[in-house]
């Protein structure tokens, strides 16, 4: 009988440890970014600045939030965006808004034709001022175009 309660509440209770979990997230600065164009099958990494729009392609990039798990924890990146199409033939279009996680991409993944972008992790410090250089190509500065 025990057993019977102890198999019913175990998919509850495995439900409810990633609910639990967010409470333990660190949120960071800066989410470090991915995106492939699927016509010249590029990838370029890029960093998003919280609550800075970054551009790639046609595509505006907004990080509301990027938490990542404590060093004990088993390792996740979760980040909330907002994702808009602006195409220079029509209106603005939102294709993306919601949490995207680095370890699993496709539970919520980007819709789009052309481009592809997913979140790789989350960070502090941003790489372009660990290289104390001008941003590379593919890696934009808030407000900037990634490489094509």
């Amino acid at each position: 009988m025990m057993r019977r309660y102890l198999l019913a509440l175990a998919p509850l209770l495995l439900a409810a440890g990633p609910v639990l979990a967010q409470d333990k997230m660190i949120p960071r600065q800066y989410a470090v970014l991915q995106g492939l164009d699927k016509i010249t099958a590029r990838i370029s990494t890029f960093e998003a600045p919280i609550e800075e729009q970054v551009t790639f392609g046609s595509l505006d990039i907004l990080v509301h939030t990027c938490r990542e798990t404590p060093p004990e924890e088993p390792p996740e990146s979760a980040a909330f965006l907002e994702v808009i199409d602006k195409r220079p033939d029509g209106p603005e279009v939102e294709i993306f808004s919601g949490w995207m996680f680095a370890s699993s991409p496709a539970v919520s993944a980007m819709e789009h034709p052309v481009y592809d972008v997913w979140v790789v992790a989350c960070s502090d410090e941003s790489r372009q001022a660990e290289s104390e250089a001008p941003a590379a190509e593919g890696q934009p500065e808030s407000g900037q175009q990634a490489e094509q």
